[in-house]
């Protein structure tokens, strides 16, 4: 059987069953209309041989279809900030085609350069202080005779990744899909959030601490408790201490960007690496060092110092599992925490054996710094292909411009769409922000090595190897984890950041070891 309908189009439409009804969309509360197109109803009816034939009146039914205003509003304020109100989007055609949302993102190259590049030098200032205070403390006893707090600079300073900056991309993207609107919302994803990262930076503390004494122990082949113990302290104390200033503060930076119509993306975790590796570095140097002059006098201030955070934690347990989004992490985001500490303590590794030696002890000035740009600009770009997922579809389903399969390098930085406009944007800020981050160092007459042109010359290439490299695994690793229902702002910041910190100090170190092979000597390299 099958009945003819006319249909006259008025104003968008509603589909039921593969039929097209109109509705009036002027309003929150919209009506759809179901009409039978027929005032004939044929009626079969089981074990029967007859059709029996009704005329009736036009029945009309009316469905009332809620919409949520909730939700219009949040797709209406993450229209303005997303795109910087350079584009409108009608609510009804996102929910009937998700995929308009994200192209209709027409940020420009410039729009997106002149929102990151300040929080890029911010970053790098951070940074180049943090290189200029590891030069400094690298002279002092503690990191003298326990040796292995090198290994551990790396690894905390990657918390920033790790943590911070995961967590500045789960924010950013709860603003900008509408769910922290409300200051009920808002309080509920951040203390859920931030006794999040209490949990993963005692854990992590810990790790790194045992980190850091198998990569000290096996080359040498003994073990010292105490020294251990001063590690796990340390480590543990620096990454709680760090981590909750660092997450107060981005909670502040992704609120605050939202009122001033600041897309997130672009400034929050650049912001939360700026004072990240200052406050880290500062933080274990002191507090190692403290720990370390009180070693012999009073043996038990470590352990008791290590029971403190552990005892801690079940109340930061407790208060994560509470919120809905932060459960789902607390029990599933262990993974790349912990292989993204563990990568960044093969990278101390490298550190510790490079500063160790007296000929390349001015690689300790600049190993922030690389590290430090390069996970800030990946970071950026993880963030920003994150979102562009998250208002296309849902972690699993397939977007229709996805690419399915590793991409090419073309599509990564030469395409016309957005996330590669915005990795050559990125990639275009290395070599002028390490100029201006290398001439801040050579002014304050930090680190031992003089800038000739040929030590710029290769480490600009250990730079833009290094940046170019972790663009295109984040393209590649971001698609592949939304492909298999893993959420980005959950897993691929660890990652990239960790890989950012061991392509970095190692092309680093490959370079010194070159420049002294090829007779820089004169320039002062390791001098």
């Amino acid at each position: 059987m099958s009945t003819s309908t006319e249909q006259k189009e008025v104003g968008s439409v509603y589909q039921v069953n593969g039929n097209a009804y109109p509705i009036d969309a002027n309003s929150d509360d919209f009506t759809v209309s179901i009409t039978p197109s027929s005032s004939k109803e044929l009626v079969e009816r089981e074990g029967s041989d007859y059709l029996t034939e009704e005329r009736g009146q036009l029945e009309r039914t009316e469905v009332v279809v809620r919409d949520s205003r909730a939700n219009a509003k949040g797709l209406r304020e993450e229209d303005a900030l997303l795109e910087n109100g350079s584009q409108s989007i009608d609510s009804d055609d996102i929910s009937s085609n998700p995929s308009r949302a994200a192209d209709s993102l027409k940020e420009t190259s410039f729009s997106i350069g002149l929102q990151v590049v300040f929080p890029f030098l911010l970053a790098g200032f951070g940074t180049v202080a943090a290189g200029m205070v590891l030069d400094i403390v690298q002279h002092w006893s503690v990191f003298k005779e326990v040796t292995e707090v090198f290994i551990l600079v790396p690894a905390l300073l990657g918390l920033k990744g790790n943590l911070e900056m995961t967590l500045a991309s789960r924010l950013s993207t709860a603003a900008n899909i509408g769910q922290m609107d409300s200051a009920a919302e808002q309080w509920t994803m951040i203390t859920g959030n931030l006794a999040l990262i209490q949990v993963q930076a005692t854990v992590v503390g810990f790790l790194a601490s045992v980190a850091a004494v198998v990569f000290g122990w096996i080359p040498e082949g003994h073990f010292q408790l105490e020294h251990a113990l001063l590690l796990c302290a340390s480590s543990m104390a620096t990454a709680f201490i760090a981590s909750l200033i660092l997450g107060v503060i981005m909670v502040g930076v992704i609120i605050g960007s939202r009122k001033i119509g600041i897309n997130p993306d672009n400034v929050a975790t650049p912001i939360a690496a700026s004072l990240g590796d200052l406050i880290t570095l500062a933080l274990l140097s002191g507090i190692s060092w403290g720990l370390y002059i009180q070693l012999k006098a009073h043996p038990y201030i470590n352990p008791l110092v290590c029971a403190f955070f552990v005892v801690l934690a079940p109340l930061w347990i407790i208060i994560s599992k509470k919120n809905p989004a932060t459960r789902e992490v607390l029990y599933s985001g262990w993974e790349p925490v912990i292989i993204a500490m563990t990568i960044s303590s093969v990278g101390g590794l490298i550190l510790d054996k490079t500063v160790s030696d007296p000929n390349f002890a001015g690689i300790a000035v600049f190993t922030p710094v690389i590290n430090g740009v390069g996970g800030n600009l990946v970071a950026v770009q993880a963030s920003r292909i994150s979102t562009y997922l998250h208002l296309s579809a849902v972690p699993g389903a397939t977007p229709g411009d996805m690419h399915k399969t590793c991409p090419s390098p073309c599509r990564t930085f030469c395409s016309p769409d957005l996330n590669s406009r915005s990795s050559r944007v990125l990639f275009l800020l290395v070599v002028p922000g390490h100029l201006v981050f290398l001439y801040i160092i050579n002014s304050m007459q930090g680190g031992h090595t003089t800038l000739t042109p040929i030590f710029i010359a290769f480490y600009m290439m250990a730079a833009l190897l290094q940046v170019l490299i972790l663009l295109y695994v984040a393209d590649w690793m971001i698609h592949w984890m939304w492909g298999r229902g893993m959420d980005p702002d959950n897993f691929s910041i660890p990652y990239l950041t960790a890989l950012g910190d061991l392509l970095g100090t190692g092309f680093l170190a490959l370079s010194f070891h070159i420049l002294w092979l090829i007779g820089d000597r004169d320039a002062d390299v390791g001098d």
